[in-house]
């Protein structure tokens, strides 16, 4: 399994949050940049980003801030919130090191833009299923809609997208524990590649994983908190 780390920007700032309330917010570093060469020497492969005011608001509000990040390190990057249109997403394919988008609530609320971008960019779309009681959330975890995680996924089997990002907001920035029953429940629905994100807390957490055909792990708070050291996750997940 590969483990990647997250940086949260809000307000140029990499903070993480509470079940992604936006009210909820602790900072840890008012230099996204140096976090990301941080991580990139700890032995990450790739580092996921997320512009949480993006998300939010539906456009790239920290692009500038996340190019920087990027200038930086020699790693890929995934890279999440507020892509919603074409121009969007093209202007961070185009930069150096993306490995992938992450699409939210677009492929909620527009399956054919989906269809569009995984058409103009084969390979280097992801989906991030974010769900509250198994439900999808979108608009930045604001909204809570009626559908089944579960059942989104199915609906994106022979999509083409590189893979599903499934977050349990209700674990994500706890570090309360993950959600292995749920994750492991949608990947065994689909074929497509799954990456596991929300609750981590230690290392036993990454180990619970094992076996569930995942694809990764994404650490965000246990990283900052120190519960968790990168280089000793990475090990403890490639055993």
């Amino acid at each position: 399994m590969l483990i990647i780390p997250a940086i949260d920007i809000k307000n140029k700032r990499c903070v993480r949050l509470t079940q992604g309330r936006m009210d909820s917010e602790t900072l840890y570093s008012d230099d996204p940049v140096d976090v990301a060469r941080r991580w990139e020497a700890a032995g990450a492969e790739i580092i996921h980003l997320v512009d949480l005011d993006g998300a939010l608001e539906g456009s790239a509000r920290n692009f500038g801030v996340i190019r920087d990040i990027i200038g930086a390190i020699n790693v890929p990057v995934q890279i999440g919130g507020g892509i919603r249109d074409v121009k969007t997403a093209g202007a961070y394919i185009e930069i150096s090191r993306v490995k992938r988008i992450i699409i939210g609530t677009v492929a909620y609320e527009n399956p054919e833009l989906l269809k569009e971008l995984v058409r103009l960019y084969p390979g280097r779309v992801a989906v991030g299923i974010d769900a509250k009681g198994g439900k999808v959330a979108i608009k930045g975890w604001e909204t809570v809609t009626g559908l089944k995680a579960v059942t989104l996924a199915k609906r994106l089997e022979g999509e083409g997208i590189a893979c599903i990002i499934f977050t349990d907001i209700s674990r994500d920035g706890t570090l309360s524990g993950p959600n292995v029953r749920e994750t492991k429940e949608i990947a065994a629905s689909v074929k497509i590649p799954v990456i596991a994100s929300g609750g981590i807390s230690s290392i036993k957490d990454i180990e619970s994983y094992k076996g569930t055909g995942i694809q990764g792990i994404i650490v965000g708070k246990a990283l900052y908190a120190g519960n968790v050291d990168l280089g000793e996750a990475i090990s403890a997940a490639s055993d």
